[in-house]
């Protein structure tokens, strides 16, 4: 399967991509959620650290602003979500490295991070490609470090469940919906595998999740 198969914009076409960065911060309350993921990950001075499908570049600049000592890297399929994310950075005047390529194909050496963070991105992964992608960080991480995932969860509650019905019509995301992330996590030869937080937004149930790689 090819690039352009594999990979499916941020809200799915890319005539919607201009829609991503205000939904994100009107609809779903991405300041609040984007913020836990950050002290989670608990990320200190020195760490190098890779934004896992960076879009637009929030989470990135939000990282880097939390924590100036980093070295980050954001990567994402879709050219143009990079173009708008290194416009961002140039104007806040932060050195940060933005690559291209796919979540299952990483493009660096085994241990090159100390963290890998990662928001509403698995999600968008067909099962095989998750997988992939899973080893894939798992790769990349150096022994000890650990991966945050900030993504659709098992709805609780009613009104969860229906609003996951219309993010169903449009992603793969059953797995998700159907709480299966940490045992994909697992199957990777992750540990310490937990989901740590949840959230309620209007389009579905947000969780956090960390997972570590044996050290």
């Amino acid at each position: 399967m090819n690039k352009k198969e594999q990979y499916i914009p941020a809200l799915h076409f890319h005539w919607l991509t201009p829609l991503y960065d205000p939904l994100l911060k009107w609809g779903m309350r991405e300041d609040v959620f984007k913020r836990r993921l950050i002290d989670r990950a608990g990320i200190r001075p020195g760490d190098r650290v890779l934004d896992l499908g960076c879009g637009t570049g929030t989470l990135t600049l939000m990282i880097q602003r939390a924590q100036p000592g980093a070295k980050l890297v954001g990567l994402d399929g879709d050219p143009q979500v990079l173009a708008i994310a290194q416009e961002k950075a140039r104007r806040a005047g932060m050195q940060i490295t933005w690559d291209e390529g796919l979540a299952d194909r990483l493009p660096y050496p085994a241990g090159s991070f100390d963290r890998v963070v990662s928001s509403l991105v698995i999600h968008h992964l067909a099962p095989e490609a998750k997988r992939r992608a899973m080893q894939e960080v798992l790769r990349v991480l150096r022994p000890g470090g650990t991966f945050h995932i900030l993504d659709f969860g098992q709805p609780h509650g009613l009104m969860m469940r229906l609003a996951s019905l219309l993010v169903s019509r449009f992603e793969p995301v059953r797995e998700n919906l159907d709480g299966k992330l940490i045992a994909i996590l697992e199957e990777a030869d992750f540990n310490s595998v937990s989901e740590s937080e949840r959230f309620a937004t209007i389009v579905g149930p947000l969780s956090l999740y960390r997972a570590a790689k044996p050290g």
